[in-house]
């Protein structure tokens, strides 16, 4: 596949993902666990089929270490899709997301005692001050609305206090995950789609403690009212369209992002994931019109830049530049 494909899967199946994920939000904004159990059982299944091979292939790093990454990816998944009934807006779930580099950082000199240039530590320190203004303002958009609601106003921001600790949580989680991937790979060598597998397989009995909340929205989205699908003519629920695009779309992204690793540098595949959530972001604050100040902006722009100087982006930039230059004055 060309790189040019791959990143219009990642740009096309992300964004598609996170508007039809808001969609759902916005209806029931409790539904995280049906969306994330839809989304791992379609994964699994198809990774079954392609990957395992019905089961017939072995899997090359032995299965005990994917039960650990496993626990680590489920409660990641779980956690951050949970935040969305915790009075955590898109906005502010997707910024949040955005700093794993800080939880990476972080872990990376902890565990792996790892040592970084300044300009990584400054890089970091932009990204939290990002962070750090959007969480503020959020917070004062949070207070504000439960003062006018003074019956249940206190409750409404403790919910969201504990909606910023999951988010928290889930970020370091996620961080010591990938720290987990990376001592794997260095043992066993690279197995992406083994690994995509066995994370969104193994995982499924775990939604078992979650079935009384599962099957409670898959009535409430079937008494939703009726759609009728484009092109084909299907007639169904709504939120069960919106359900299945969202999964659709989830697995056009994760594969667009896994053929981009095959195909491209790191560097190159951090800025493209970083250009997706910028735009996501910026069209589910225009499309949706979610609440956002000129402080969320100033913070959104200093995660942003981060991730950019981070990734050396600039220097890596300059070469480019340099022979498309000398391309130019040639002709």
């Amino acid at each position: 596949m060309h790189p040019a494909a791959a990143v219009a899967l990642v740009f096309g199946g992300c964004c598609s993902n996170v508007v039809f994920l808001e969609l759902l939000a916005r209806k029931h904004p409790g539904c995280g666990n049906i969306v994330t159990f839809a989304q791992f059982l379609f994964i699994a299944v198809e990774g079954f089929i392609f990957e395992a091979n019905f089961g017939r292939k072995r899997p090359t790093i032995p299965i005990r270490y994917y039960l650990i990454m496993v626990a680590m990816f489920f409660t990641v998944s779980v956690v951050n899709n949970y935040a969305l009934n915790l009075n955590i807006a898109m906005p502010l779930h997707m910024i949040f997301r955005s700093g794993s580099l800080i939880a990476s950082m972080a872990l990376g000199i902890i565990i792996l005692k790892k040592r970084y240039s300044m300009l990584k530590y400054a890089s970091i320190a932009l990204v939290s001050v990002g962070i750090f203004i959007c969480t503020l303002m959020s917070a004062k958009q949070v207070a504000s609305e439960s003062s006018s609601k003074e019956e249940d106003g206190l409750q409404v921001f403790l919910w969201w206090l504990l909606g910023v600790a999951a988010l928290t949580f889930a970020l370091l989680m996620s961080a010591r995950m990938g720290i987990f991937q990376e001592t794997l790979y260095k043992e066993f060598g690279k197995h992406s789609k083994e690994a995509l597998f066995y994370n969104h397989a193994l995982p499924l009995p775990g939604f078992l403690l979650l079935a009384s909340d599962i099957a409670r929205h898959a009535v409430l989205f079937s008494q939703s009212e009726p759609f009728q699908v484009p092109v084909i003519g299907l007639t169904l629920p709504i939120m069960w369209f919106y359900l299945s695009m969202n999964v659709i779309t989830q697995y056009v992204c994760i594969r667009g992002v896994f053929r981009l690793t095959t195909e491209c540098t790191s560097l190159t595949v951090t800025l493209v994931v970083t250009l997706r959530k910028f735009i996501s972001l910026i069209f589910s604050i225009l499309y949706f019109r979610n609440p956002f100040t000129p402080w969320h902006w100033a913070g959104t722009a200093f995660v942003f830049m981060g991730t950019l100087m981070y990734t050396e982006v600039w220097t890596s930039l300059g070469p480019l530049l340099a022979r498309w230059r000398k391309g130019a004055k040639k002709e």
